[in-house]
């Protein structure tokens, strides 16, 4: 399985995790906050919104907490002016890494973002240092035991995917931003489960991280970042072998 998809499935997990869940509602509720700003509070007109808002639902956020972000974003109620910022640079063992974050004063989120880097043997680098290592996807995961290969690859074919890979437990499919949504829809429609669902930078090279210790501090740094509240999003170009996932999660 490669890395991104390593870090999709283990933030899926952590999603599931109910005392997580205050945190993930207030970084999503930031993420609509900023489209509604942005593209208007209308979702049928506004791609990012709706894309926010179906996040807000599959995490179980409240109706009344989405339309008021929504208000948020518009005007129409008071509140905190975020601004997006994308940070990039290179964790242990040279993984690239970016870590898209929603925040209302840069003077405090980059030294932290900085700092995290720094503790886990990484170093914070230039604007533009990773981010040609990377594409923007939309990437969505199904159980290998969820529908037969063959069904689903008809399906997402014929709905636009870019790629299908079988990883041993997991089917990983990719395709362009534009096409996410409606092969979103096509999987739904035909009732097949989700695991990981989201417009994603897959890296275009991998590298590859074979020990048991670099791998616990590659996976610690990512939850570092996760697990602050300005970062929305973080990814890497990693890729950690099942055997040694295996052995760290023991």
């Amino acid at each position: 399985m490669a890395g991104h998809s390593h870090w999709a499935g283990i933030k899926h997990k952590k999603a599931a995790n109910d005392a997580k869940r205050g945190k993930v509602w207030s970084k999503i509720a930031r993420m609509i906050i900023v489209a509604a700003r942005n593209g208007g509070p209308d979702p049928a007109a506004n791609l990012s919104l709706r894309y926010a808002v179906d996040k807000a639902k599959a995490a179980n956020m409240p109706k009344d907490t989405i339309e008021k972000a929504i208000k948020k974003g518009s005007g129409d109620l008071g509140g905190v002016s975020y601004e997006e910022v994308l940070y990039e640079g290179y964790g242990p063992g040279g993984v690239a890494v970016m870590v898209e974050a929603l925040t209302d004063n840069r003077n405090r989120t980059g030294p932290e973002i900085k700092k995290i880097f720094e503790r886990h043997g990484g170093s914070l680098g230039a604007t533009g240092c990773v981010a040609w290592m990377f594409d923007k996807k939309g990437l969505i995961t199904v159980r290998g035991d969820a529908v037969e290969e063959d069904r689903l690859m008809d399906l997402v074919l014929s709905a636009g995917a870019e790629d299908m890979e079988n990883t041993g437990t997991l089917y990983e499919i990719t395709c362009a931003p534009g096409d996410f949504e409606p092969l979103k829809k096509t999987l739904e429609d035909n009732e097949i489960p989700l695991e990981v669902a989201e417009v994603s930078m897959m890296p275009k090279n991998r590298v590859e991280v074979t020990g048991a210790e670099p791998a616990r501090k590659v996976l610690g740094m990512m939850e570092d970042f996760e697990d602050h509240d300005d970062v929305q999003n973080v990814y890497a170009n990693f890729d950690i072998p099942d055997e040694v996932l295996a052995r760290v999660e023991d």
